[in-house]
């Protein structure tokens, strides 16, 4: 099997590629904020006009308008807040030490599935295609985040579930 270098070649700068990836990353939350900002406004409009007052007291148009939009405004402020770490974070070439940490680029296979993770404080969820590779963001405060701090290429990431269950991740590569 292909090592995470090898899968990612041509590598001459890993600290470049790393800031592609972040630039990627960070076009899709911008994306995601301009997309929200035109639905909380269209939100907030709907909330405030005249039409939604109540007619009845069963009658909550408006009063669900307020919430949505008050929601969609917590959610911009959340997508500001994971835009400013991507624009702050600072990006190390981790491929000498090995050792995980914020900025890490991880290979990791829990059983025969193998995954490609990006180690950053704040965004976990987001995914993209970055040179034919499927890379998921993890934030460093989730609980798989928190179990890769610190470990290196052949130590195992072990999350316990409420069940009693372990996740098991074997950490493959390390950029």
């Amino acid at each position: 099997m292909k090592s995470l270098e090898e899968l990612l070649q041509p590598i001459d700068d890993v600290i470049k590629l790393k800031s592609q990836l972040v630039d990627v990353f960070k076009k899709i939350i911008v994306d995601e904020f301009e997309l929200l900002k035109k639905a909380a406004l269209a939100t907030y409009e709907d909330a405030t006009h005249e039409e939604s007052k109540a007619e009845n007291e069963y009658d909550t148009r408006g009063l669900e308008a307020s919430y949505l939009a008050g929601a969609q405004g917590k959610r911009l402020v959340e997508i500001e807040e994971v835009h400013a770490a991507f624009k702050f974070l600072k990006i190390k070439d981790l491929s000498k030490t090995k050792i995980i940490e914020l900025s890490a680029l991880v290979e990791v296979r829990q059983g025969k599935q193998v995954r490609y993770l990006f180690l950053v404080p704040k965004g976990g969820g987001l995914q993209t295609q970055f040179r034919n590779l499927k890379i998921q963001i993890i934030a460093s405060d989730s609980p798989l985040g928190e179990a890769l701090l610190g470990l290196s290429e052949g130590d195992e990431a072990v999350i316990d579930s409420n069940n009693q269950q372990q996740n098991i991740y074997l950490v493959n590569s390390v950029l």
